[in-house]
Order: structure tokens, then C-alpha cells, then sequence
């Protein structure tokens, strides 16, 4: 059933699933987030989440910078 609103919606991540999705440490992941360069997150309560659908453009956007470069 491709009408499913549950499947529309982005699936979010924790820190540690981006992580193992981008295969970069944790670590490596809050000091992008630190220093604002890494991919889009945000906070819900005490936890960082990511965006799969962000996540994915982020790696697109960073391919495209290494190709121009």
C-alpha cells in the first residue's frame, strides 16, 4: 500500500544509527554538529535526531563539493 501516510514521513535517527549509516564515529558526528558543518539535526528533548531524507543529502551535497574540487 503505497498511500500509507506512516511511510511519507521521514524516519528519524538517532546519533549513533547516523553514525553507522555514515560510517563515522559518534564522536566525529557532535563535533560536526558542534562546529555546524555536519549534516542537518535537531533536538527533541534530550536527544539529537537526524533525518534519514537529511542524511542522504548531506552525503549528496559532500559528494558533489569533493567533484567540484
Amino acid at each position: 500500500m503505497s498511500d500509507d501516510p506512516a511511510r511519507r514521513e521521514p524516519e528519524l535517527l538517532t546519533i549513533t544509527e547516523a553514525a553507522e549509516l555514515l560510517r563515522a564515529p559518534v564522536a566525529t558526528l557532535r563535533y560536526w554538529r558542534h562546529l555546524g558543518t555536519g549534516p542537518r539535526s535537531f533536538r527533541l528533548g534530550r536527544r539529537v535526531l537526524y533525518r534519514r531524507d537529511d542524511l542522504q543529502a548531506w552525503v549528496e551535497e559532500q559528494s558533489g563539493r569533493s567533484a567540484a574540487g
